[in-house]
């Protein structure tokens, strides 16, 4: 999540759902792209983000848009308002029942998508994964991803450093069934048995947006007087336990460590609200994406596996050019 919703950190069109695409109006929709001359067998391709408007697949939209452009794809994006398995599986079926040559997906959930994504290969459509995962990948072509663990070992050692490796500190955003959240947390958790005199309170989860998070990281800050630092796990979870620390006049006060890099996240780090933020490159999964999903659909080679850098940006490195593929968009320039 994406981790968004692990809601994304957990935390997607049949059956009345609204949805949305990259650049699409807030009544949703989908978007296409298109472009001929390559050389190459035009091929149709739908991608189906975690959930529409997370800056992260939004970043993802426009990096699988520029590919498509390249790659005499006809791209169609489409995603559902919330991070919510039940709204996601049937904007799934309906994208079936269109019956593109390929599609990619972020699965809501790593088990509940199994069987429709089968299905989708039993209809003769090849399935690329990108950014989350599914308990059964062997029927699939190409998954592409972040290593989580390793982020989460990053944002470990960034937070414990930023609190002098002691006091306590709170996860926020493990979202159960989510690939993403489930691997940053262990990466996490793993990353703090290096800190003794860290004390880990655990992690706090909702699926209801930035503004329950503040109110359950809120509750957090009340009850521990000594949390010294915060881990989110996404951007949703990142926006709000700002939010709430800085609420509490706690900014500065209380480290915070980010996952991902959205516009509102780095202006909270310009801001010193948070101290850190784990970064990926959204962009160029979603350019992977496209090109794994249109080589499966011609019958070319793909691979099975791709992996994705992340970087820890803080406010002495946001500005510098190398960082800046790393930041994450709204907008398609």
């Amino acid at each position: 999540m994406h981790a968004r919703a692990t809601a994304c950190l957990a935390t997607a069109a049949a059956l009345m759902i609204t949805l949305a695409a990259c650049g699409s109006s807030d009544d949703g929709g989908s978007n296409t792209a298109s472009s001929s001359g390559t050389g190459e067998k035009k091929v149709k391709v739908t991608f189906i983000q975690g959930v529409a408007g997370d800056p992260f697949y939004e970043t993802m939209s426009c990096g699988a848009k520029d590919e498509a452009a390249k790659d005499n794809v006809d791209l169609t994006i489409q995603g559902a308002k919330n991070w919510d398995v039940s709204l996601q599986i049937p904007l799934l079926n309906s994208v079936i029942a269109a019956h593109p040559d390929a599609l990619f997906i972020a699965p809501n959930d790593s088990q509940a998508l199994v069987q429709p994504l089968k299905q989708a290969t039993s209809a003769g459509i090849k399935v690329v994964l990108v950014d989350t995962t599914l308990s059964d990948t062997s029927f699939v072509s190409s998954a592409i991803a972040s290593d989580n663990v390793k982020g989460g070992e990053a944002a470990a050692d960034a937070l414990a450093k930023l609190v002098g490796e002691k006091g306590s500190v709170l996860l926020v955003g493990g979202q159960p069934g989510v690939s993403t959240a489930e691997a940053r947390q262990k990466g996490f958790e793993e990353g703090l048995k290096k800190y003794p005199n860290i004390k880990y309170l655990g992690n706090v989860f909702t699926t209801n947006g930035v503004a329950k998070i503040s109110q359950l990281v809120s509750a957090q800050l009340a009850a521990n007087p000594d949390l010294a630092g915060i881990f989110a796990l996404s951007t949703d979870q990142s926006e709000g336990a700002n939010n709430a620390v800085k609420a509490a006049g706690k900014a500065g006060q209380v480290k915070v460590v980010g996952f991902d890099a959205g516009p509102t996240q780095v202006e909270q780090l310009r801001n010193g609200v948070v101290q850190a933020l784990v970064a990926q490159q959204p962009a160029q999964i979603g350019a992977d994406g496209v090109q794994q999903a249109a080589a499966a659909a011609r019958g070319e080679t793909v691979e099975k596996q791709i992996g994705t850098d992340s970087t820890v940006i803080t406010a002495d490195n946001v500005d510098d050019p190398a960082v800046k593929k790393f930041l994450y968009t709204t907008t398609c320039s």
